[in-house]
């Protein structure tokens, strides 16, 4: 099979990703705003996403990826909000410093 002479070209240069979908769940907890970002890996999700706060009239993120990873993008949603949760549990404000 013949491939389109672009195609090489495309592929290096990332012309056929899919365009990012936005975050696939949030949440509030804690005065904290959670954003599920699933990476996709191969044929699985990986927990990914971004913990933000407003401190002194300034927004805070901390991102935070995991290597867990699931079949779906739900699944994985799902979990790095339970994830999130953890973190903001064990750390607070300290996350940020």
């Amino acid at each position: 099979t013949r491939r389109h002479p672009l195609s090489f070209w495309k592929n290096l240069f990332g012309g056929g990703a899919a365009a990012p979908q936005g975050p696939a769940a949030t949440a509030e907890h804690n005065g904290f705003t959670i954003s599920a970002e699933p990476l996709a890996n191969g044929s699985q999700f990986q927990v990914a996403g971004t913990i933000s706060k407003e401190i002194n009239g300034e927004r805070k993120e901390h991102k935070f990826i995991r290597a867990d990873g699931f079949g779906s993008r739900e699944e994985a949603a799902t979990f790095t909000l339970i994830k999130a949760k953890q973190i903001i549990e064990q750390q607070g404000d300290k996350m940020f410093s």
